[in-house]
Parts: structure tokens; C-alpha cells; sequence
């Protein structure tokens, strides 16, 4: 009799932390769903609106929860984070090369991936030392390169100064220290530097 009070007892503590318990499943499936969508670096307040809630720091634990969980996964997948409270899930760096070429199309096409490299390559630059180099459809490439928020602008006397953003080194997967960055663009950008007189 009082081992059934026991089972008892014990199946009604099991029925009590279901709810959270799948509550919390719900929560990391939303996350991973949406960090997934975006295909970008999402922050803390973007995650919180997924959830449905103000409270950065219940978000944090479940965004570093699911980013355990990943670790121990063997998937060619990783969920990182990065500076400011923000977090992207991609594909593991040993992976990329292997399936490069099964991405249906590039980012940016030549034009506007050329002053792309000229600007992260020169920056700050002001946006007519860009138009000099490239052209005057290099204005036409500006205003779609800040309209993707690869590149800001600030305004510097009549023209504007123009530098790449921290999302542009988080989707080519860059530094944010910009000396490094050069280094590391003359590898990617390289044929694209040289053919604007820039080796």
C-alpha cells in the first residue's frame, strides 16, 4: 500500500514538470526555427520577439541551452555567438568548400561584389574616392550594398564616408578588427582587388 502511495506521489511530480519541460522544448525549437529563417546573425531582442517575451536574460539561457545542445551533435551545423548578444546558426567552416558549389546563386553579383571588396578593402573611404575607382554605376552599387547593410554611411562634408558593417563580417565570417580583416580580404577578394589597381 505504501509503495503505491510512493508511485503515486512520484507520477504526480512526473505530470508537474512536463508543462516546463515542454515549454522549454517549444522555446529552443522556436529559437532554432528562427535563427534558421534568417539566415543572418539575429540579436537578443529579435530572439525575445520570437518568444514572445521581454526577458533578455530567460532568452539568453535558452539560446545558450540550444547552443549546447548543437555542441553535441555530430551535424555539419553550429550555432556561435557573437559580440553584442547576437547569434547566428551556420554551417561548420570544414563544410563550406564541400558544398560551395551547390549554392543556387551568389549574394552579389561581379559589379556591386567588386566595389563591395573596394570599399571593405579601403575603408573608411569616402563615397566618391568608391565613385573615381568604379565608375558611376558604382553609385547604383552603394545603394544596394547599404540597402542589404553590408556597408554604412556617414556623411563627411559634401560626400560620405563609407565602411563595411558588423553584419558584412559576420555573413562572410570576417573579423570585426578591420586591420585583420584587410589581411583576410586580400585572400577572399583577392582577383577583384587586383583588377581594381589595388594589390
Amino acid at each position: 500500500m505504501q509503495e503505491t502511495k510512493k508511485q503515486s506521489v512520484s507520477s504526480k511530480a512526473t505530470a508537474q514538470l512536463t508543462p516546463d519541460v515542454e515549454k522549454m522544448q517549444r522555446c529552443l525549437r522556436l529559437l532554432e526555427a528562427a535563427l534558421y529563417v534568417a539566415g543572418r546573425p539575429l540579436d537578443l531582442n529579435e530572439l525575445c520577439s520570437v518568444l514572445s517575451t521581454r526577458s533578455k536574460k530567460k532568452t539568453k539561457k535558452f539560446t545558450k541551452a540550444l547552443m549546447k545542445d548543437y555542441s553535441t551533435r555530430n551535424t555539419a551545423l553550429e550555432i556561435l555567438e557573437l559580440k553584442n548578444d547576437r547569434y547566428v546558426l551556420q554551417l561548420k567552416a570544414d563544410f563550406t568548400p564541400l558544398v560551395k558549389k551547390l549554392v543556387n546563386r551568389p549574394l552579389l553579383s561581379s559589379g556591386p561584389l567588386k566595389t563591395l571588396s573596394y570599399i571593405a578593402y579601403r575603408q573608411p573611404v569616402l563615397q566618391k574616392r568608391v565613385i573615381q575607382v568604379r565608375g558611376q554605376h558604382a553609385y547604383g552599387h552603394v545603394k544596394l550594398l547599404r540597402d542589404m547593410k553590408l556597408v554604412a554611411a556617414e556623411r563627411a562634408g559634401r560626400s560620405m564616408t563609407l565602411r563595411t558593417t558588423d553584419y558584412f563580417a559576420d555573413y562572410f565570417g570576417l573579423t570585426h578588427d578591420t586591420a585583420t580583416m584587410k589581411r583576410e580580404l586580400k585572400r577572399i577578394f583577392g582577383a577583384a582587388i587586383k583588377e581594381n589597381g589595388q594589390s
